[in-house]
């Protein structure tokens, strides 16, 4: 809901000019556009007189039209002043600042029939958005875009955190390296992942995210991908340069359009402060409010599940039985169980008890539905039927034992990666959810999508994911998607479109691990576009544990903790096993006080691929909690309090590593102790290497 409006419209109609430059609201950031001698748009972008983006030149290439790349001439511009605020329903923050200077340039081709488009340029205090517009006209209906052909020319050899570019998946590690170093490092970065499809010439994936030598934070991505192929970045690493690459269909177009029609914005954050990269909000601005009218069913999720057992303790499967070559539709009551099936009544019921005594919202199940004996790696039409339970897992009966104890069973839609089967099914399977009490569901799509041809970030997948959160609120159901397009800021306009995976998150490190430098480089990168369920609070990090080799979970057991705070998501999961966390209550004490829905948030520093301390007040509380994380080095934590109300005491409970505790070593050394603070109040926290610090704040009632 908008608070307060202000605009200023200024029209220019002239085919002379032909050049224009804006400055955001703060005067810091300046883009100039201009047409080249040919009449190509190109655009520039400084920040405090130092250089962003140097000339880069702006079309999209076309397969069946004459393209959009040349021969301009603009007929007129358009500025235009905002500056409102609106509150999202679930969010870092309870509201949000809308504030930017906008120019829209109308450009002609006089050679094809005065065919025009418009870019549009909204500038931040925090960054530019771009997009191209193709409004109806007589001579522009249907066209097949080859290309986008954006540039990004960066004014140096910027330190990066990049992974390689991909049309199937996000889930690489993150490699640091200046912008010339990535050819050397390309082949050692794209690691092996099933179902991946590495870009043939040199590419990396957005959100791209750099720092200059002379102290500037850029990051490169996207808003409002609907309707569109998500974009990557080729890189000219010997001129610094990136530019648009689009993903392909099946017969290499790139996206299928019909005016009145837009791309997404083109987004680039920047300033001179890392902590301003995290705080920025103007992807989110860039998307549509929702069009929901009733949004009251959408609500935080903080829940736990049958699922880590699967990648770790070896004790527990997906799959009822042993044998292969299943097929939908047979007697799977006539398959030999394997005795090792996890979505089995008896141990989803052990999950329910712990989650409703201590206070979570739900339960999520995967592999409790027939299939998953012969799914995998098979690119299979038909695997799964989305409302066929297994022998052992008894739906009604589940259901009312959750529902009795104030729990929620948390749906699971593996969909093998065949869309089509899905989009077929999804009524019924919505259905079945609502008649047995579902309110959630985690979607997977692990494998080469079906149609055979078109890939995770392709345009036609790119609707098929809107088509399912549409779909699902229609029946109030509340969406997790795993291995979808990464997001950009499309949980505004379809808010039960929670959260999504698209990125290396915790199964990861049951399958070799992630660095420890990992998740301070995931908020500036993948968390840019919106709430991820990284599903942390993994107490058992030595993995050896369970008598099934030597990997380990690289974090101290207080870093776990901390990514309730730094990695932000309104769908929060208690990862590790309940037994697990009956060894280690005092420190669980902390992921069941911690709230996910917030009022308020302040980055207290921050450095990408090196540390980030955050803290953030709980929605309609006068509670907070503080996350701070590190990298392989040990350091301190500078933290301040002073983001308290003055006049008051504070108890604070601060869950530390211990003096011994690192990554490798003594992961599970803790100390918990309390502390009188208030907003003067400056604490210097120790973190082990690969450690952290979690910190929960409550006001001292009046005496």
């Amino acid at each position: 809901m908008c608070k307060f409006f202000f605009t200023l419209l200024i029209c220019v109609c002239s085919t002379l000019v032909q050049g224009q430059v804006i400055k955001s609201p703060d005067g810091n950031l300046t883009l100039k556009f201009e047409l080249t001698g040919n009449g190509i748009p190109s655009y520039q972008l400084d920040f405090k007189q130092k250089s962003v983006i140097k000339p880069s030149l702006l079309g999209i290439s076309t397969s069946d039209v004459p393209s959009f790349s040349e021969g301009f001439s603009i007929s007129k511009t358009d500025q235009n002043s905002v500056n409102n605020t609106w509150d999202p329903i679930m969010g870092e923050q309870k509201t949000i600042r809308n504030n930017y200077n906008e120019l829209l340039i109308t450009l002609t081709q006089k050679a094809e029939k005065d065919r025009f488009i418009n870019i549009r340029f909204r500038l931040f205090n925090d960054g530019l958005g771009f997009r191209y517009e193709f409004p109806k006209q007589p001579n522009l209906k249907y066209f097949v875009i080859k290309e986008e052909n954006t540039q990004f020319n960066l004014a140096g050899d910027h330190k990066a955190f990049w992974i390689p570019g991909d049309y199937d998946t996000n889930e690489y590690p993150y490699t640091t390296s200046k912008m010339s170093e990535i050819p050397g490092l390309m082949k050692k970065a794209t690691v092996d992942i099933h179902a991946q499809q590495p870009i043939k010439n040199l590419a990396i994936q957005t959100p791209a995210m750099m720092k200059t030598d002379d102290g500037l934070y850029i990051n490169i991505h996207e808003a409002a991908l609907i309707n569109y192929p998500a974009m990557s970045l080729n890189v000219d690493a010997a001129a610094f340069k990136l530019s648009s690459h689009l993903t392909p269909d099946g017969v290499d177009n790139k996206g299928y359009m019909q005016t009145d029609a837009q791309t997404p914005w083109r987004t680039i954050v920047v300033s001179d402060k890392a902590a301003d990269i995290l705080a920025s909000k103007l992807i989110l601005n860039l998307n549509e409010p929702t069009a929901y009218k009733d949004v009251s069913w959408i609500k935080p999720v903080k829940y736990i599940g049958v699922w880590w057992e699967y990648f770790v303790a070896g004790k527990s499967t997906w799959a009822y039985s042993d044998e292969n070559n299943v097929r939908m539709g047979q007697d799977f009551s006539k398959l030999k169980p394997n005795g090792r099936h996890g979505a089995n009544n008896e141990n989803v019921k052990k999950h329910i008890d712990f989650a409703a005594a201590n206070g979570f919202d739900a339960v999520l199940v995967e592999g409790w539905n027939v299939g998953w004996e012969d799914w995998f790696g098979n690119w299979k039409e038909n695997v799964f039927d989305f409302v066929t339970p297994y022998p052992d897992f008894n739906v009604k009966e589940l259901q009312q034992y959750a529902k009795d104890k104030g729990v929620k069973i948390m749906m699971h839609h593996e969909t093998s990666a065949s869309a089509t089967n899905y989009e077929r099914r999804l009524d019924t399977a919505f259905r079945f959810m609502n008649e047995n009490g579902y309110n959630a569901v985690k979607t997977g799509y692990v494998g080469k999508i079906i149609p055979r041809g078109e890939h995770h970030d392709s345009q036609w997948m790119v609707n098929h994911y809107i088509h399912v959160a549409e779909k699902a609120a229609d029946h109030k159901i509340m969406v997790n998607s795993h291995e979808a397009v990464r997001p950009t800021g499309l949980h505004r306009t379809y808010p039960n479109w929670i959260a999504q995976e698209s990125a290396r998150g915790t199964e990861f490190e049951a399958m070799g691990g992630l660095a420890p430098e990992h998740a301070t480089i995931l908020p500036f990168t993948r968390l840019m576009g919106g709430p991820m369920d990284y599903t942390p609070g993994i107490f058992q990090t030595d993995l050896s544990y369970y008598g099934t080799g030597n990997q380990r979970v690289n974090t101290t057991l207080v870093k776990q903790l901390a990514y309730y705070v730094t990695m932000y998501s309104p769908l929060q999961m208690a990862a590790d096993m309940p037994e697990n966390y009956e060894r280690f209550k005092d420190a669980f004490q902390f992921i069941k006080d911690v709230a996910i829905d917030w009022d308020d948030t302040y980055i207290l520093e921050a450095e990408p691929g090196d540390f980030i301390t955050i803290a953030r007040k709980a929605k309609n509380k006068n509670e907070w909690f503080i996350g701070g994380i590190t990298d392989e080095n040990s350091r301190t934590a500078e933290i301040s309090f002073n983001f308290l109300p003055e006049g008051k005491k504070y108890t604070a409970t601060i869950y530390a590593d211990g003096k011994d505790a690192s990554w490798n070593k003594n992961a599970q050394s803790y100390s918990i102790k309390k502390l009188a603070i208030n907003t003067k109040t400056k604490l210097r926290q120790k973190l082990g290497a690969g450690g952290g610090v979690a910190i929960s704040i409550k006001e001292d009632a009046d005496k």
